[in-house]
């Protein structure tokens, strides 16, 4: 192995292809995408506030497992 750079075209087309790795096995796990989130109120919802990660996390879980109530079965 040389000491040659690895073009910026490959390591670009690394990155993104790792992150979207790390993103699916993130949802696979059920942990939320925060920065997806943010960028989609950004773009679409300027006028709203953001929430915070700890608020968005929270919400995500309620929403995926039922809330208040416990984890659901059905």
């Amino acid at each position: 192995m040389g000491t040659e750079l690895v073009p910026v075209g490959q390591y670009q087309t690394f990155r993104r292809t790792w992150r979207r790795l790390v993103q699916t096995a993130r949802l696979c796990c059920g942990v939320p995408d925060y920065d997806n989130y943010v960028r989609h109120m950004q773009d679409k919802h300027p006028d709203r506030p953001v929430m915070d990660y700890k608020t968005f996390f929270r919400e995500r879980q309620e929403a995926r497992f039922g809330g208040k109530g416990g984890f659901r079965c059905c």
